[in-house]
């Protein structure tokens, strides 16, 4: 019978979770966990936490899924005002939202998490991303299907020591499961990186809005988004009219002191953060989306604009990702006059792509999923053998 899937974020707020609390364990505390009514379709929307684990509930693998994030500490907070109460989510049903207290720095340790799981059991599908969480976590997990993903360019974000305590290991290229079998001896991997390959058609689509932006570059507003590659483009292309979507990061200044230098017709929207619909319709303004880094994972950008029925054009040394730039979702290009020469040939051709149907065919969540149901039956079977 189907379980239940858990997506830890290495996201950790550094105030309290403003969320209904309840008593601690030690004076009875019994945590909130129900197992939804599936009555409803579930829909695989959102963002690379949210993609994966209802992509896993829509294919029928589990029948729950929970994103976990932490909370830091706030000076000399007493223990019986942080037990949060899982958060329903109000668009999936069948996906449910907890903040636990984190006990220290990455990677995380949390006794609240780990009481919670010793009061219900642990998940059948633990997923951990980023900067990871401690032994005492994934003890207390040890008969969880355990997954991890850097969701960065640096294959492993976590010391080999727990690392060798999964069971797969998702990457965004081959270089990095190539790193991660050297040192992690028997690890297992799969070239199947939670952001593009997770890529939700509900989420990012097509409007048929009119186009009054030449090229769109999401990305935060930092230097390793290589944001100088796109302006360095604009500038050796007169007239061309940009468009930069920023959720957080502090060159957002810079960039428009940039554009206003060099005569730049730059549209900035954000920070802050707007949400996912409000994303899909800025990127529909645009012919064209970009991806600029270099050091970086592999952007869930790529295949969202390309959803939303746009050809790619990617920096040809990014670390991760390359696999979703082909001859019918787009280019990559370097740096500098090729990479303005490869944009002025997007914009000339572009009406001539159709990425949707094969970013939807090739790396949705459906494909996606199936492969790795495929590899989990695989993982639990070699783990029957005696």
């Amino acid at each position: 019978m189907p379980g239940w899937i858990v997506a830890i974020s290495d996201f950790c707020s550094q105030v309290p979770p403003s969320v209904p609390q309840n008593p601690v364990k030690d004076d009875g505390w019994q945590p909130a966990f129900a197992r939804p009514d599936r009555s409803r379709s579930v829909a695989v929307t959102g963002g690379y936490l949210e993609r994966l684990p209802l992509a896993a509930v829509a294919g029928g693998v589990v029948d729950h899924a929970e994103i976990w994030t932490f909370a830091g500490r706030d000076g000399e907070s007493d223990r019986d005002a942080r037990r949060p109460l899982g958060t329903p989510d109000p668009l999936n049903p069948v996906l449910t939202r907890r903040v636990f207290r984190a006990d220290g720095p990455a990677p995380y340790g949390s006794a609240e998490a780990v009481d919670f799981i010793r009061a219900v059991g642990p998940p059948d599908i633990l997923c951990v991303w980023g900067l990871g969480v401690d032994a005492a976590l994934l003890d207390a997990c040890a008969a969880s299907l355990k997954i991890y993903n850097s969701i960065d360019a640096p294959a492993l974000r976590i010391p080999d020591g727990l690392a060798a305590r999964f069971d797969l290991f998702l990457t965004g290229a081959d270089w990095q499961s190539r790193e991660i079998e050297a040192r992690i001896p028997g690890a297992r991997t799969l070239v199947l990186p939670i952001g593009p390959a997770f890529a939700s058609g509900q989420t990012f689509f097509p409007t048929g809005a009119d186009k009054d932006r030449d090229v769109v570059y999401v990305a935060c507003a930092q230097p390793y988004k290589r944001h100088d590659i796109l302006f360095d483009a604009m500038a050796r292309r007169p007239g061309t009219r940009g468009l930069l979507v920023v959720g957080y990061g502090h060159q957002t200044d810079e960039f428009r002191d940039r554009a206003a230098r060099e005569g730049l017709d730059l549209d900035i929207v954000g920070p802050p953060a707007i949400s996912h619909d409000e994303v899909n319709r800025q990127i529909n303004r645009a012919r064209v989306g970009v991806v600029c880094g270099e050091d970086d994972g592999a952007p869930a950008i790529l295949t969202e604009y390309q959803l939303a029925g746009l050809p790619v054009l990617a920096n040809a040394r990014l670390s991760c990702g390359l696999q979703f730039i082909t001859p019918e979702t787009g280019i990559a290009a370097h740096e500098g006059a090729d990479f303005a020469e490869a944009l002025d040939r997007l914009l000339r051709d572009h009406a001539r792509y159709d990425p949707r149907d094969v970013a939807l065919s090739r790396w949705g969540w459906r494909p996606s999923m199936a492969r790795l149901a495929d590899t989990l039956t695989q993982i639990r079977t070699a783990r029957m053998v005696p």
